[in-house]
């Protein structure tokens, strides 16, 4: 069981470092075609987050942990969950800019599905998801080798979710990042059924004005995993714009985000 943040660099390329948060029952190593992609012009990270009652915290004091395990990063690619995340992340000074894949920075955005998050964590130890909300996930059929990168497939990964849930609504959402220095970039899915399309207008709103949004006709919930090219060539152009910072030189702290 891991019991703290485990981190894995893929590549040697230079440029920004850039760390891949994974939702809220996936595992990181779904990034790792991506990742494969963004090596050659930056270095990601992938982040796999503590399990089963390590797993017992909301998003500000999981954003703690990868911060004590990453240190201050050029910018963040997350998915679903991991938006929230990344947003106490950028709130708290620790990275320059945050990828918005179909995810969200608040409970709200969601919709009157965020009411109902902490429902996923039942289904996760209820429901058993297998190869058929795997496949739905992605929106296309996936081998049966790829499921477990997508959903809680181990009885351990099951409960962590199911822990990763109820934390939720433990701790305050994250600040809005519409007034801070942050560079974000928005990816939905046309066809994600779990942070539907309609959270993109919501997301939106609460980040900098002129934000990118796109939307990948076809792509489902995980676009990182089943799009990882289209989200790679929308991805390169925007870390090369995040300058290389070293982490002595970043302004702020995470007070906020260690409370």
């Amino acid at each position: 069981m891991r019991r703290e943040v485990q981190l894995t660099e893929v590549g040697q390329a230079e440029g920004p470092r850039v760390l891949l948060l994974a939702g809220l029952g996936a595992r990181g190593s779904g990034f790792r075609a991506l990742a494969e992609r963004l090596a050659e012009c930056s270095r990601p990270v992938l982040v796999e987050y503590p399990e089963g009652v390590h797993a017992s915290q909301g998003a500000r004091s999981l954003a703690a942990r990868v911060l004590r395990a990453a240190g201050p990063v050029d910018a963040v690619v997350a998915s679903s969950y991991g938006g929230m995340v990344a947003a106490h992340l950028a709130a708290g000074g620790a990275t320059r800019g945050v990828a918005f894949l179909g995810s969200f920075a608040r409970t709200e955005h969601l919709g009157v599905r965020g009411r109902l998050i902490r429902m996923m964590g039942p289904i996760a130890v209820l429901g058993r998801p297998g190869w058929g909300a795997a496949s739905l996930a992605a929106w296309k059929p996936l081998p049966r080798a790829q499921v477990a990168e997508v959903v809680p497939t181990t009885w351990e990964e099951r409960v962590t979710t199911l822990y990763r849930a109820f934390a939720i609504r433990s701790e305050p959402p994250p600040p809005e990042l519409r007034r801070l220095p942050v560079a974000c970039i928005c990816i939905q899915g046309d066809r994600d059924v779990l942070v539907p399309p309609s959270t993109l207008g919501r997301l939106a709103a609460a980040l900098p004005p002129g934000t990118p949004q796109h939307v990948l006709r076809g792509a489902g919930h995980v676009p990182y995993f089943s799009h990882p090219d289209a989200c790679a060539r929308l991805l390169r152009p925007w870390l090369a714009a995040l300058s290389v910072e070293s982490s002595s030189e970043w302004p702020r702290s995470m007070a906020a985000t260690k409370g």
